[in-house]
């Protein structure tokens, strides 16, 4: 029940989610700036424009991770911020602001974890194709190199990109999420352009990390379990399309043959230029895990209505390229307010499947927690059932390196209460209460809960 001395605990935020300050400062306009201001987008048409006011309270939030006695803190990097329009002229007040964020880290004694592309493109470069365009690949190799420039010699660890399987599938493919758009062919070509991103973005940065600095990118690689006859067939189609095509390329240098089998009927892959995949797989120093649930396939016979349970924000288009005869089907409960079912094996599960897969690779959670309706009560938050997630998947961890698994580390989701995209403030994710009238933050039963474990590097009996 004990950790190692030197695994990370840690927890997660996202710039959009948190900052605020939305046009402020010289902020450019992103395109989850855009989605969540056009009606109907967005529950309650909520909005990041203030979020969590995190950008005005840094030193308070600061403070609140410093008591937490976090180990390391993840959070993201707003393109927008940095270069406004996604090209070109430099947004110097927006270096400053997260120089100050990781020297206030470090002067705390905690390590910096900096992900430089959650999911805020700049309004811009979506104008000009975004994702479907490769120039907005180059375009994040510019970008990242301008922050490496500014805060290579601190940053504890570098991650390119944050779970693209929801940026080109949800974006490009549902339409569940920013940009808004649907297609068949549309997500795939935005699949390949972040792979090409995380790879060029990497030769770009690596120059300029100064320090001891780590490279890695993080993915939601999902578990599915098969159902009935053709559960394994199921599987697979979706398997390629989740999975193998950021692992592939990254990792492996190629995309798989089961995944150009499951496009067939949608893509012929014409738009992987000669050379690509040599830049996209470039050396990493550990691998992003994010996970929440699983998923439970099988083929559909053509009857009936086929269940989509896939655990995503559903959109008018598909998420599946290929793979549109993959029925999802609801998982037995118990459920978090996702409506996701809970299931801390499959995270054992999918930390020893990659470590046998890539067994010299070192992996860390870099998310996973659960929403749930909480209350604050005579100045308290007693979130029982968050405590028990925790404690489960964190068990689950320890399942994972008893089995040889080299998991570095554990960064729950969220520090605070967020925006949380196309749900607005609906769900609560953090370890942290937010009034979002007053935007006063109360630390949860739950935040207690992880420092004491955090404190004991052991989880309690």
């Amino acid at each position: 029940m004990t950790f190692p001395s030197t695994f990370l605990f840690g927890s997660a935020t996202a710039a959009y989610q948190i900052e605020g300050a939305a046009r402020e400062d010289g902020r450019g306009p992103s395109i989850w700036d855009t989605f969540s201001r056009t009606p109907g987008r967005v529950l309650n048409g909520d909005t990041g424009d203030v979020a969590d006011d995190h950008y005005h309270r840094l030193e308070e939030d600061l403070d609140l991770i410093a008591e937490l006695g976090l180990d390391a803190y993840r959070f993201s990097i707003a393109w927008p911020r940095i270069v406004p329009q996604g090209i070109g002229a430099v947004n110097q007040k927006g270096i400053d602001f997260y120089s100050r964020l990781v020297d206030g880290l470090l002067a705390r004694g905690v390590q910096p974890v900096a992900t430089l592309y959650h999911w805020d493109l700049p309004q811009p470069l979506q104008d000009a194709g975004g994702w479907l365009s490769r120039t907005t690949a180059e375009a994040f190799a510019d970008y990242a190199a301008v922050v490496a420039d500014a805060l290579g010699d601190r940053v504890h660890t570098w991650t390119t990109l944050n779970e693209p399987w929801c940026s080109a599938y949800l974006g490009y493919g549902s339409g569940a999420h920013a940009p808004g758009l649907r297609g068949r062919e549309e997500p795939l070509v935005a699949v390949h352009h972040l792979n090409l991103a995380h790879g060029l973005g990497i030769q770009a940065m690596r120059p300029l990390v100064t320090n001891a600095g780590l490279f890695s990118v993080t993915h939601n690689l999902h578990v599915f379990r098969p159902d009935g006859d053709t559960g394994d067939l199921a599987r697979a189609k979706v398997e390629s399309l989740a999975n193998d095509a950021f692992l592939g390329p990254m990792l492996d240098g190629r995309y798989t043959d089961r995944l150009v089998v499951t496009t067939a009927s949608v893509t012929d892959w014409a738009f992987v230029r000669d050379g690509d995949l040599d830049h996209i797989r470039q050396p990493l120093d550990v691998l992003g895990v994010n996970y929440y649930s699983t998923s439970r396939v099988r083929l559909w016979d053509g009857t009936g209505e086929k269940e989509a349970a896939d655990g995503h924000q559903p959109g008018s288009g598909s998420a599946w390229p290929g793979a549109e005869d993959v029925e999802f089907l609801r998982q037995p409960g118990p459920y978090t307010e996702m409506g996701w079912n809970i299931e801390p094996a499959g995270l054992a599960d999918l930390l020893t499947g990659l470590h046998q897969a890539y067994p010299e690779l070192p992996l860390m959670v870099t998310e996973n927690g659960a929403a749930f309706a909480d209350e604050v009560v005579d100045g308290a938050v007693h979130d029982t059932d968050r405590i028990d997630y925790v404690h489960r998947h964190l068990r689950a961890v320890l399942d994972a390196i008893d089995a040889g698994v080299d998991v570095r580390g554990y960064f729950l989701w969220s520090l605070m209460d967020n925006f949380e995209w196309a749900r607005g403030y609906s769900k609560r994710f953090g370890i942290v209460h937010v009034d979002y009238d007053t935007l006063r933050r109360t630390p949860k039963d739950s935040a207690r809960w992880y420092s004491s474990v955090i404190r004991s590097r052991a989880l309690p009996a």
